[in-house]
């Protein structure tokens, strides 16, 4: 895969995901799936995650008769035991669905700033952010969204009972699972912060360690919390013992968030935002997630290049990147908050006419200076997971769920065994500061009262003459974004298989800071070079450009499946 004026990427030491690579080229064929986690190719139906126990959970919820959504809130409910990291009730998240007869929605289950949040609830004395404040513990919680979420999804388009779909996770939380690699280097790496809480280490920690590879993770708080909402929808979660528990951990770590706030919280439908590129329509999710904003801003701008001819992972390609990254992402520091509390210049933002006056300022020869835009209606005045299904009938999911940070405020509720999310710190704690991502934001992002934080997810479904094509989504806080957008890109536009697709390097750039993060193997020195000649700088990216989660409908009717190397998930097909 050679480009202009780069290296092929695949090569010595492209390691697991070059082998998924070369595997999912024997599926065309043998037709089935290959010996391979990575990759899966059925007849009927696909599912993949970020991990293995709910993937399998997924699968055979499709096969006992369950629609996708049915196996979504399966899937997320088994997340919140086996993938402590992101998956969650204490958290939220943003699904897209397109149901097989052609509808289609976004359910908003966002985290939501408590009713005594103010602006500058996160200063120091001396105007600083209070960088621990806002990052650890109980303080740093936002109102949970994700039950709510999954009780409105399953009762518009599902056609399963809670408790049965709840069962499995029921199930783990109280026998236990295995700690895997992936878990035991998590807690290892955030053991002090984790250490911290009592509660935490009560769960995680075997005496004075966290727990290590091959050690039996038993969950039984939790298990009862799942059992409540299993029992009592909505209500189960957001009064009775759970909310007692979550309001008490509140009072003892300081923390915002009370009954009444829970009590409040709902979970919002809003219609799913839709943008074109090259003869394919995108449905993604609209605010308060910038996720799709941004996809369909930088796909707007990049349609009026030709970019095939410059070669996947050639230097020109690359920096026409940098350059629609850097302008969409202004826009997001700028432009984009809850829709509810601000008035977002949607149309503007997504408007293909926007885009063109955009690219009239892009220098092919040269890095530019970017600052954000005024699109058309603008008024003056940034750990997670994913799961992506797709069922027999061709009902698809696309699902992106976080407390924020890896194990969120890295606080466990007492007694109720779920971690406390701190998406706090994904408001614009103070307008020009950069969040732990690194993303700077305004005054649209400003924290307010029962405001939902900005949010990088991008669940996003691509369509091909009006059927169902690709279902996809991401991990990585700010990098979300342009994973979604370089992986859609090396599918749609370069043509490569969706395995090689979702397992090439990728590069993130986000305006501030102006350097271009690289993986491995995304840069080969005379692209580098290249790239350096105009104008630009970079920085490895150790923890990689997101994970991405996807499935694709085949022409044949096939779902073929794809878990990312840089996961520790799998995928699964029959």
């Amino acid at each position: 895969m050679m480009g202009r004026g780069g290296m092929a990427w695949f090569g010595a030491g492209a390691g697991r995901g070059a082998l998924a690579v070369a595997a999912a080229l024997l599926l065309g064929a043998v037709g089935t799936s290959p010996p391979n986690d990575l990759v899966a190719l059925g007849r009927d139906a696909a599912v993949v995650t970020a991990e293995t126990h709910a993937t399998a959970i997924g699968l055979q919820v499709l096969r006992d008769g369950g629609n996708a959504v049915d196996a979504a809130v399966a899937v997320a409910l088994a997340l919140a035991v086996t993938h402590p990291q992101a998956g969650n009730l204490g958290g939220g998240a943003f699904f897209v669905v397109r149901m097989a007869d052609g509808t289609a929605t976004t359910i908003d289950c966002r985290e939501m700033a408590p009713r005594s949040a103010t602006a500058g609830m996160y200063l120091k004395a001396d105007g600083s952010v209070d960088e621990d404040k806002v990052r650890y513990g109980a303080s740093a919680a936002g109102v949970p969204g994700t039950p709510a979420g999954l009780w409105l999804l399953l009762q518009k388009f599902g056609t399963r009972s809670l408790p049965s779909l709840a069962a499995p996770a029921l199930r783990l939380a109280r026998e236990g699972i295995v700690v895997d690699p992936f878990l035991a280097a998590d807690l290892w790496q955030h053991r002090e912060a984790l250490g911290r809480f009592a509660s935490t280490r009560a769960v995680f920690f075997n005496g004075d360690r966290p727990l290590q590879q091959g050690e039996i993770l038993v969950q039984k708080d939790l298990a009862a919390t799942l059992e409540r909402f299993a029992k009592g929808g909505h209500d189960g979660f957001y009064k009775g013992a759970t909310a007692e528990l979550l309001t008490a951990q509140m009072v003892r770590g300081g923390g915002f968030v009370t009954a009444a706030d829970l009590s409040a919280y709902v979970a919002r439908e809003r219609a799913p935002l839709r943008g074109t590129f090259r003869g394919h329509e995108v449905l993604t999710m609209g605010p308060p997630s910038s996720g799709g904003v941004a996809l369909v801003e930088m796909l707007n701008l990049l349609e009026g290049f030709e970019l095939a001819p410059l070669g996947f992972g050639g230097s020109e390609y690359l920096h026409l990147l940098t350059e629609v990254m850097a302008r969409a992402y202004a826009d997001r520091s700028r432009w984009l908050g809850d829709p509810d509390h601000y008035a977002v210049p949607l149309g503007g933002l997504t408007d293909k006419q926007y885009a063109a006056k955009l690219r009239e300022s892009i220098r092919r020869e040269r890095k530019s200076e970017v600052a954000p835009g005024v699109p058309p209606g603008a008024v003056e005045s940034d750990d997670t997971t994913h799961f992506s299904i797709v069922d027999r009938f061709g009902n698809a999911v696309a699902c992106t769920t976080t407390i924020n940070d890896t194990f969120g405020a890295h606080e466990v509720v007492a007694g109720a065994g779920f971690l406390l999310n701190n998406e706090m710190d994904d408001f614009s704690a103070k307008p020009g500061v950069p969040n732990q991502f690194g993303l700077v934001g305004g005054k649209a992002n400003a924290i307010a009262p029962h405001k939902r934080m900005l949010s990088s997810m991008t669940p996003t479904l691509v369509l091909r003459d009006g059927q169902l094509q690709l279902v996809l989504g991401s991990p990585g806080g700010g990098r979300i974004i342009n994973a979604v957008l370089q992986v859609l890109l090396a599918r749609l536009e370069f043509g490569l298989s969706l395995p090689a697709a979702v397992q090439a390097p990728r590069i993130h750039y986000q305006w501030q800071p102006a350097t271009v993060r690289w993986e491995l193997l995304a840069l080969p020195p005379d692209v580098r070079q290249a790239l350096a000649a105009k104008g630009h700088t970079f920085d490895p990216e150790p923890r990689g450009v997101g994970q991405v989660l996807a499935i694709e409908v085949l022409p044949n009717g096939q779902r073929l499946g794809v878990c990312d190397h840089r996961s520790g998930g799998s995928a699964g097909a029959y």
